[in-house]
């Protein structure tokens, strides 16, 4: 029998397992870069410009109540403590805000700003006294609770937002003078509420932010007042 030449066979190709195992690499070194950059992102949005907390207790009825997930803005305050940003207002009286009790680093409150203190700060503090007189330099701010209603500078502040009037008690600071750099913050539901009437004014260092948005419940989300 007559042979003839045939085409060789096809071989079968060798798999290039380095050079897989190289783009298995890279592509693995993307991703973790990936993940390091979106901590970074997540860490910083979180530390320096929003940040989510649970409102816990009723002191914030009607306006926030128990078990709400709200938004605290951060950055607005954050760079005011900066210049050349310190000309900035970011904290203002009737602001919802969150921030370190004066007590405890590790706990929060959620409060509404009812004054803040403005002007310069006096020669001697101690002199001008920091609860109940009525000699304070001229650019000091008076905050009073009486009768259930609240007095700035001797002007009656109009509280819609109130769940009902406050009661005064002994333990209770009914008055209190800011110097620049200080808050008068009192919870809505005023006869549950630990706020500056227990503690005293907060310091500007001690606010983490204002609270901005309501997210949960979702028959709740909107915009805090």
């Amino acid at each position: 029998m007559s042979t003839e030449d045939l085409p060789d066979a096809p071989q079968a190709a060798e798999p290039d397992y380095s050079r897989r195992a190289q783009e298995a690499k890279r592509e693995i070194l993307e991703f973790g870069k990936m993940v390091v950059w979106f901590l970074i992102l997540f860490f910083a949005l979180r530390y320096f410009v929003v940040e989510g907390y649970e409102v816990q207790g009723p002191s914030m009825e009607p306006s926030l109540v128990n078990n709400e997930r709200i938004l605290v803005l951060k950055l607005p305050h954050f760079l005011s403590q900066f210049r050349p940003f310190d000309r900035l207002n970011p904290i203002k009286e009737g602001d919802i805000v969150v921030f370190e009790s004066p007590n405890d680093h590790q706990k929060r409150y959620v409060k509404r700003v009812i004054a803040k203190g403005e002007g310069r700060r006096p020669t001697n503090v101690a002199d001008a006294g920091q609860y109940g007189s009525t000699a304070f330099p001229a650019d000091t701010v008076q905050v009073r609770v009486e009768d259930g209603d609240v007095y700035v500078n001797n002007r009656r502040v109009t509280e819609d937002y109130i769940k009902e009037a406050a009661r005064s008690g002994p333990s209770l600071q009914d008055e209190a003078v800011l110097y620049p750099g200080s808050y008068y913050v009192l919870g809505d539901n005023r006869n549950v509420s630990k706020d500056s009437r227990s503690f005293g004014p907060i310091d500007d260092s001690r606010i983490i932010g204002r609270a901005i948005l309501r997210v949960w419940p979702p028959s709740r989300i909107g915009l805090i007042q």
